[in-house]
Protein backbone atom coordinates (compact mmCIF):
# COMPACT_ATOMS: atom_id res chain seq x y z
CA UNK A 1 0.00 0.00 0.00
CA UNK A 2 2.85 2.36 0.87
CA UNK A 3 4.48 1.72 -2.52
CA UNK A 4 1.17 2.36 -4.27
CA UNK A 5 0.78 5.68 -2.48
CA UNK A 6 4.35 6.59 -3.37
CA UNK A 7 3.72 5.87 -7.04
CA UNK A 8 0.49 7.90 -6.99
CA UNK A 9 2.25 10.82 -5.27
CA UNK A 10 5.15 10.76 -7.71
CA UNK A 11 2.73 10.68 -10.66
CA UNK A 12 0.78 13.64 -9.30
CA UNK A 13 3.93 15.70 -8.87
CA UNK A 14 5.05 14.79 -12.40
CA UNK A 15 1.63 15.76 -13.83
CA UNK A 16 1.67 19.14 -12.09
CA UNK A 17 5.23 19.82 -13.24
CA UNK A 18 4.47 19.00 -16.90
CA UNK A 19 1.29 21.10 -16.80
CA UNK A 20 3.14 24.11 -15.41
CA UNK A 21 5.83 23.83 -18.08
CA UNK A 22 3.19 23.70 -20.85
CA UNK A 23 1.29 26.69 -19.45
CA UNK A 24 4.46 28.75 -19.13
CA UNK A 25 5.66 28.12 -22.67
CA UNK A 26 4.01 31.17 -24.32
CA UNK A 27 5.44 33.46 -21.66
CA UNK A 28 8.87 31.85 -22.00
CA UNK A 29 8.75 32.22 -25.79
CA UNK A 30 7.68 35.84 -25.52
CA UNK A 31 10.49 36.57 -23.09
CA UNK A 32 13.09 34.77 -25.16
CA UNK A 33 11.99 36.41 -28.41
CA UNK A 34 12.04 39.84 -26.75
CA UNK A 35 8.60 40.83 -28.09
CA UNK A 36 6.83 43.63 -26.23
CA UNK A 37 3.08 43.43 -25.64
CA UNK A 38 1.21 44.90 -28.59
CA UNK A 39 0.57 48.63 -28.03
CA UNK A 40 -3.03 49.59 -28.69
CA UNK A 41 -2.89 53.36 -28.13
CA UNK A 42 -0.56 56.34 -28.16
CA UNK A 43 -0.88 59.62 -26.26
CA UNK A 44 0.94 62.79 -27.28
CA UNK A 45 1.07 66.25 -25.78
CA UNK A 46 1.03 69.50 -27.77
CA UNK A 47 2.01 72.85 -26.23
CA UNK A 48 1.51 76.45 -27.27
CA UNK A 49 2.05 79.82 -25.65
CA UNK A 50 1.66 83.53 -26.40
CA UNK A 51 3.42 86.15 -28.48
CA UNK A 52 7.04 87.26 -28.27
CA UNK A 53 7.44 91.05 -28.52
CA UNK A 54 11.08 92.09 -28.69
CA UNK A 55 10.86 95.63 -27.33
CA UNK A 56 14.00 97.76 -27.08
CA UNK A 57 14.29 97.03 -23.37
CA UNK A 58 14.03 93.27 -23.94
CA UNK A 59 16.62 93.37 -26.73
CA UNK A 60 19.03 95.40 -24.57
CA UNK A 61 18.60 93.09 -21.59
CA UNK A 62 20.05 90.23 -23.63
CA UNK A 63 23.32 92.03 -24.28
CA UNK A 64 26.07 90.63 -22.07
CA UNK A 65 29.79 91.21 -22.69
CA UNK A 66 29.17 92.17 -26.30
CA UNK A 67 26.89 89.21 -27.12
CA UNK A 68 23.12 88.86 -27.15
CA UNK A 69 21.83 85.88 -25.18
CA UNK A 70 18.22 85.12 -24.33
CA UNK A 71 18.18 81.61 -22.85
CA UNK A 72 17.99 83.05 -19.32
CA UNK A 73 14.72 84.80 -20.12
CA UNK A 74 13.01 81.50 -20.91
CA UNK A 75 14.85 79.39 -18.32
CA UNK A 76 11.97 79.38 -15.76
CA UNK A 77 9.60 77.71 -18.28
CA UNK A 78 12.13 75.46 -20.01
CA UNK A 79 11.15 72.33 -18.08
CA UNK A 80 7.51 72.89 -19.01
CA UNK A 81 8.20 73.42 -22.71
CA UNK A 82 10.51 70.40 -22.88
CA UNK A 83 7.84 68.16 -21.32
CA UNK A 84 5.68 68.43 -24.46
CA UNK A 85 6.10 66.32 -27.57
CA UNK A 86 5.78 69.38 -29.79
CA UNK A 87 5.77 73.03 -28.69
CA UNK A 88 4.93 76.17 -30.65
CA UNK A 89 5.22 79.93 -30.17
CA UNK A 90 4.57 83.09 -32.21
CA UNK A 91 7.42 85.49 -32.93
CA UNK A 92 6.41 89.08 -33.68
CA UNK A 93 9.77 90.31 -34.89
CA UNK A 94 12.08 90.06 -37.83
CA UNK A 95 15.51 88.49 -37.56
CA UNK A 96 16.92 90.63 -40.35
CA UNK A 97 20.49 90.90 -39.08
CA UNK A 98 22.48 93.73 -37.46
CA UNK A 99 22.95 95.79 -40.63
CA UNK A 100 20.22 98.31 -39.81
CA UNK A 101 20.35 97.89 -36.08
CA UNK A 102 18.17 96.08 -33.58
CA UNK A 103 14.92 97.87 -32.82
CA UNK A 104 11.68 97.33 -30.95
CA UNK A 105 8.26 98.80 -31.61
CA UNK A 106 7.01 99.74 -34.16
CA UNK A 107 9.46 98.00 -36.52
CA UNK A 108 10.87 95.02 -34.67
CA UNK A 109 14.26 93.50 -35.49
CA UNK A 110 15.89 91.14 -32.99
CA UNK A 111 19.25 89.39 -32.79
CA UNK A 112 19.65 85.95 -34.37
CA UNK A 113 20.52 84.44 -31.00
CA UNK A 114 16.85 84.64 -30.08
CA UNK A 115 16.24 81.70 -32.44
CA UNK A 116 18.92 79.67 -30.69
CA UNK A 117 17.33 80.47 -27.33
CA UNK A 118 13.91 79.30 -28.50
CA UNK A 119 15.33 76.03 -29.75
CA UNK A 120 17.35 75.48 -26.58
CA UNK A 121 14.25 76.16 -24.49
CA UNK A 122 12.49 73.28 -26.22
CA UNK A 123 10.27 75.00 -28.76
CA UNK A 124 9.80 73.17 -32.06
CA UNK A 125 7.69 75.50 -34.18
CA UNK A 126 7.67 79.28 -34.65
CA UNK A 127 4.67 80.83 -36.40
CA UNK A 128 5.40 83.92 -38.50
CA UNK A 129 2.03 84.82 -40.03
CA UNK A 130 1.64 88.00 -38.02
CA UNK A 131 1.51 91.75 -38.55
CA UNK A 132 5.22 92.31 -37.88
CA UNK A 133 6.84 89.83 -40.27
CA UNK A 134 7.46 92.57 -42.88
CA UNK A 135 8.92 95.05 -40.40
CA UNK A 136 12.22 94.79 -42.29
CA UNK A 137 10.74 94.08 -45.69
CA UNK A 138 10.56 90.93 -47.77
CA UNK A 139 14.29 90.21 -47.55
CA UNK A 140 14.15 90.57 -43.79
CA UNK A 141 11.23 88.14 -43.63
CA UNK A 142 13.02 85.52 -45.71
CA UNK A 143 16.15 85.91 -43.60
CA UNK A 144 13.99 85.40 -40.51
CA UNK A 145 12.83 82.05 -41.84
CA UNK A 146 16.39 81.05 -42.69
CA UNK A 147 17.71 81.90 -39.23
CA UNK A 148 14.90 80.06 -37.46
CA UNK A 149 15.31 76.96 -39.62
CA UNK A 150 19.07 76.93 -39.29
CA UNK A 151 18.52 76.94 -35.53
CA UNK A 152 16.51 73.73 -35.81
CA UNK A 153 13.04 75.23 -35.66
CA UNK A 154 10.06 74.63 -37.93
CA UNK A 155 8.36 77.74 -39.32
CA UNK A 156 4.80 78.29 -40.46
CA UNK A 157 2.62 80.94 -42.09
CA UNK A 158 5.20 82.55 -44.37
CA UNK A 159 6.46 80.77 -47.47
CA UNK A 160 9.56 81.35 -49.61
CA UNK A 161 8.02 79.51 -52.58
CA UNK A 162 4.76 78.32 -54.10
CA UNK A 163 5.84 74.73 -53.57
CA UNK A 164 6.22 75.32 -49.86
CA UNK A 165 2.82 77.05 -49.69
CA UNK A 166 1.32 73.89 -51.16
CA UNK A 167 3.27 71.54 -48.88
CA UNK A 168 1.60 71.33 -45.46
CA UNK A 169 3.54 70.94 -42.24
CA UNK A 170 2.81 67.46 -40.90
CA UNK A 171 4.65 65.96 -37.93
CA UNK A 172 4.53 62.24 -37.21
CA UNK A 173 4.80 61.90 -33.44
CA UNK A 174 5.05 58.21 -32.51
CA UNK A 175 2.49 57.30 -35.14
CA UNK A 176 0.17 60.24 -34.51
CA UNK A 177 0.13 62.59 -37.50
CA UNK A 178 -0.39 66.25 -36.62
CA UNK A 179 -0.99 68.89 -39.30
CA UNK A 180 -0.41 72.60 -38.75
CA UNK A 181 -1.78 75.69 -40.51
CA UNK A 182 -1.15 79.37 -39.67
CA UNK A 183 -2.68 82.64 -40.87
CA UNK A 184 -2.43 86.35 -40.07
CA UNK A 185 -4.90 89.18 -40.56
CA UNK A 186 -2.50 91.85 -41.92
CA UNK A 187 1.08 93.19 -42.07
CA UNK A 188 0.43 96.63 -40.56
CA UNK A 189 -0.28 98.12 -43.94
CA UNK A 190 3.11 97.16 -45.37
CA UNK A 191 2.30 95.88 -48.89
CA UNK A 192 2.69 92.19 -49.57
CA UNK A 193 4.95 91.40 -52.55
CA UNK A 194 2.58 91.37 -55.52
CA UNK A 195 4.73 88.95 -57.51
CA UNK A 196 4.73 86.43 -54.67
CA UNK A 197 1.09 85.62 -53.83
CA UNK A 198 2.22 82.51 -51.97
CA UNK A 199 4.37 84.47 -49.49
CA UNK A 200 1.96 85.29 -46.63
CA UNK A 201 -0.89 83.15 -45.37
CA UNK A 202 -3.51 85.86 -45.18
CA UNK A 203 -6.52 85.12 -42.98
CA UNK A 204 -9.06 84.67 -45.77
CA UNK A 205 -11.87 82.44 -44.51
CA UNK A 206 -12.45 80.67 -47.80
CA UNK A 207 -8.74 79.94 -48.22
CA UNK A 208 -8.54 78.56 -44.68
CA UNK A 209 -11.55 76.33 -45.28
CA UNK A 210 -9.97 75.01 -48.47
CA UNK A 211 -6.68 74.31 -46.70
CA UNK A 212 -8.44 72.49 -43.88
CA UNK A 213 -10.36 70.37 -46.40
CA UNK A 214 -7.14 69.41 -48.17
CA UNK A 215 -5.17 68.63 -44.99
CA UNK A 216 -7.85 66.85 -42.96
CA UNK A 217 -7.59 63.41 -44.68
CA UNK A 218 -3.81 63.36 -44.17
CA UNK A 219 -3.68 63.80 -40.40
CA UNK A 220 -5.06 62.62 -37.07
CA UNK A 221 -4.99 66.09 -35.48
CA UNK A 222 -5.34 69.42 -37.29
CA UNK A 223 -4.03 72.54 -35.51
CA UNK A 224 -4.77 76.07 -36.79
CA UNK A 225 -2.85 79.11 -35.55
CA UNK A 226 -4.68 82.41 -36.07
CA UNK A 227 -3.24 85.90 -35.61
CA UNK A 228 -6.48 87.82 -35.29
CA UNK A 229 -8.83 89.84 -33.14
CA UNK A 230 -8.79 93.26 -31.50
CA UNK A 231 -5.71 94.39 -29.59
CA UNK A 232 -6.16 94.63 -25.81
CA UNK A 233 -9.77 93.46 -25.96
CA UNK A 234 -10.55 90.84 -23.28
CA UNK A 235 -12.99 89.00 -25.56
CA UNK A 236 -13.21 87.86 -29.19
CA UNK A 237 -15.64 89.38 -31.63
CA UNK A 238 -18.83 87.68 -32.78
CA UNK A 239 -17.22 87.34 -36.21
CA UNK A 240 -14.29 85.41 -34.72
CA UNK A 241 -16.59 83.07 -32.82
CA UNK A 242 -18.61 82.30 -35.94
CA UNK A 243 -15.48 81.83 -38.05
CA UNK A 244 -13.96 79.42 -35.51
CA UNK A 245 -17.14 77.36 -35.54
CA UNK A 246 -16.95 77.02 -39.32
CA UNK A 247 -13.30 75.99 -39.13
CA UNK A 248 -14.19 73.30 -36.61
CA UNK A 249 -17.08 72.00 -38.71
CA UNK A 250 -14.71 71.82 -41.68
CA UNK A 251 -12.27 69.62 -39.74
CA UNK A 252 -9.96 71.65 -37.49
CA UNK A 253 -9.35 70.18 -34.03
CA UNK A 254 -7.47 73.02 -32.33
CA UNK A 255 -7.34 76.79 -32.75
CA UNK A 256 -4.53 78.70 -31.04
CA UNK A 257 -5.14 82.45 -31.19
CA UNK A 258 -2.84 85.41 -30.76
CA UNK A 259 -2.38 89.15 -31.41
CA UNK A 260 -4.61 90.88 -28.81
CA UNK A 261 -1.67 90.81 -26.29
CA UNK A 262 -4.05 90.01 -23.45
CA UNK A 263 -5.72 86.76 -22.48
CA UNK A 264 -9.02 85.86 -24.04
CA UNK A 265 -11.28 82.87 -23.26
CA UNK A 266 -10.56 79.24 -23.94
CA UNK A 267 -12.98 76.35 -24.09
CA UNK A 268 -13.43 72.74 -25.04
CA UNK A 269 -16.52 72.24 -27.17
CA UNK A 270 -18.11 69.38 -29.07
CA UNK A 271 -18.60 69.67 -32.82
CA UNK A 272 -20.00 66.78 -34.85
CA UNK A 273 -19.42 64.46 -31.91
CA UNK A 274 -15.73 65.41 -31.56
CA UNK A 275 -14.08 67.41 -28.79
CA UNK A 276 -12.45 70.59 -30.09
CA UNK A 277 -10.28 73.18 -28.33
CA UNK A 278 -9.95 76.92 -28.85
CA UNK A 279 -8.14 79.73 -27.07
CA UNK A 280 -8.87 83.05 -28.74
CA UNK A 281 -5.73 84.72 -27.43
CA UNK A 282 -2.86 83.37 -25.32
CA UNK A 283 -1.63 86.85 -24.39
CA UNK A 284 2.08 87.65 -24.35
CA UNK A 285 4.85 85.25 -23.49
CA UNK A 286 7.72 87.76 -23.49
CA UNK A 287 7.59 91.52 -23.88
CA UNK A 288 7.57 94.85 -22.08
CA UNK A 289 4.19 96.46 -22.55
CA UNK A 290 2.38 98.65 -20.04
CA UNK A 291 0.16 96.94 -17.50
CA UNK A 292 -0.05 93.55 -15.86
CA UNK A 293 -2.61 92.18 -18.32
CA UNK A 294 -0.36 92.99 -21.30
CA UNK A 295 2.56 91.17 -19.74
CA UNK A 296 0.54 88.09 -18.86
CA UNK A 297 0.14 84.94 -20.91
CA UNK A 298 -0.66 81.28 -20.71
CA UNK A 299 0.97 78.00 -21.63
CA UNK A 300 -1.60 75.61 -23.08
CA UNK A 301 -1.02 71.85 -23.00
CA UNK A 302 -3.29 69.45 -24.87
CA UNK A 303 -3.15 65.66 -24.60
CA UNK A 304 -4.47 63.59 -27.52
CA UNK A 305 -4.93 59.81 -27.49
CA UNK A 306 -4.95 57.75 -30.66
CA UNK A 307 -6.45 54.27 -30.77
CA UNK A 308 -3.90 52.42 -32.89
CA UNK A 309 -6.40 49.70 -33.75
CA UNK A 310 -9.23 51.92 -35.01
CA UNK A 311 -7.19 55.01 -35.93
CA UNK A 312 -9.52 57.27 -33.92
CA UNK A 313 -7.87 60.21 -32.13
CA UNK A 314 -9.49 62.16 -29.32
CA UNK A 315 -8.67 65.12 -27.09
CA UNK A 316 -8.03 63.71 -23.63
CA UNK A 317 -7.17 66.74 -21.52
CA UNK A 318 -6.56 70.48 -21.53
CA UNK A 319 -4.16 72.01 -19.01
CA UNK A 320 -2.85 75.54 -18.62
CA UNK A 321 -0.19 77.46 -16.70
CA UNK A 322 -0.42 81.25 -16.33
CA UNK A 323 2.82 83.10 -17.10
CA UNK A 324 4.16 86.58 -16.50
CA UNK A 325 6.87 88.55 -18.32
CA UNK A 326 8.66 89.72 -15.19
CA UNK A 327 10.93 92.77 -15.30
CA UNK A 328 13.53 93.00 -12.54
CA UNK A 329 16.76 94.81 -11.72
CA UNK A 330 19.99 92.86 -11.34
CA UNK A 331 23.50 94.31 -11.28
CA UNK A 332 21.99 97.74 -11.93
CA UNK A 333 20.44 96.53 -15.19
CA UNK A 334 16.89 95.75 -16.21
CA UNK A 335 16.32 92.09 -17.03
CA UNK A 336 13.36 89.95 -18.03
CA UNK A 337 12.23 86.42 -17.42
CA UNK A 338 9.08 84.46 -18.26
CA UNK A 339 7.87 82.95 -15.01
CA UNK A 340 5.28 80.17 -14.50
CA UNK A 341 3.02 81.83 -11.95
CA UNK A 342 1.92 78.84 -9.78
CA UNK A 343 5.49 77.60 -9.31
CA UNK A 344 6.71 81.11 -8.60
CA UNK A 345 4.05 81.60 -5.93
CA UNK A 346 5.30 78.48 -4.15
CA UNK A 347 8.91 79.61 -4.44
CA UNK A 348 8.10 83.04 -3.04
CA UNK A 349 6.26 81.51 -0.09
CA UNK A 350 9.28 79.31 0.57
CA UNK A 351 11.61 82.31 0.15
CA UNK A 352 13.36 80.55 -2.72
CA UNK A 353 12.77 83.01 -5.57
CA UNK A 354 15.83 85.19 -6.26
CA UNK A 355 13.91 88.28 -7.40
CA UNK A 356 10.48 88.32 -5.73
CA UNK A 357 9.46 88.66 -2.09
CA UNK A 358 6.23 88.22 -0.14
CA UNK A 359 4.95 91.60 -1.28
CA UNK A 360 4.62 90.19 -4.83
CA UNK A 361 2.16 87.47 -3.84
CA UNK A 362 -0.93 89.65 -4.32
CA UNK A 363 0.13 90.43 -7.91
CA UNK A 364 0.92 86.80 -8.71
CA UNK A 365 -2.39 85.62 -7.24
CA UNK A 366 -4.22 88.23 -9.32
CA UNK A 367 -2.55 86.96 -12.51
CA UNK A 368 -3.40 83.37 -11.61
CA UNK A 369 -7.05 84.13 -10.88
CA UNK A 370 -7.46 86.24 -14.03
CA UNK A 371 -6.04 83.40 -16.13
CA UNK A 372 -8.30 80.86 -14.45
CA UNK A 373 -11.34 82.99 -15.24
CA UNK A 374 -10.42 83.22 -18.91
CA UNK A 375 -9.55 79.53 -19.25
CA UNK A 376 -12.92 78.48 -17.89
CA UNK A 377 -15.23 80.96 -19.62
CA UNK A 378 -16.76 80.03 -22.99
Amino acid sequence: MRNFRTIIGFGLILFITITMVIISQPAIKATRSGHEPVKTSETIRLLATGDILMHNTVIAAGLNHGEYQYEQMFAPIKHIVESADYAMINLEAALAGPKNGYTGYPLFNAPDSLATALNNTGFDLVTNANNHILDRGYEGAIRTLDVLRQSGLDTLGVNPSQQERETPLIKDIRGVKVGFLAYGYDTNGIPLPQDKPYFYNLLDEQVVLQDITALRPQVDILVVSLHWGVEYSPYPTEKQIAMAQRFFIQGADVIFGGHPHVLQPAEVLTVSGQKKFIVYSMGNCLGDQNGVERNSGVIISLAFKKDLLTGKTELQSFDYIPTFSHSYIENNRENFRVIPVPETIQKVKAHQDPHLQDDSLALLEHISQACQAKMSSP
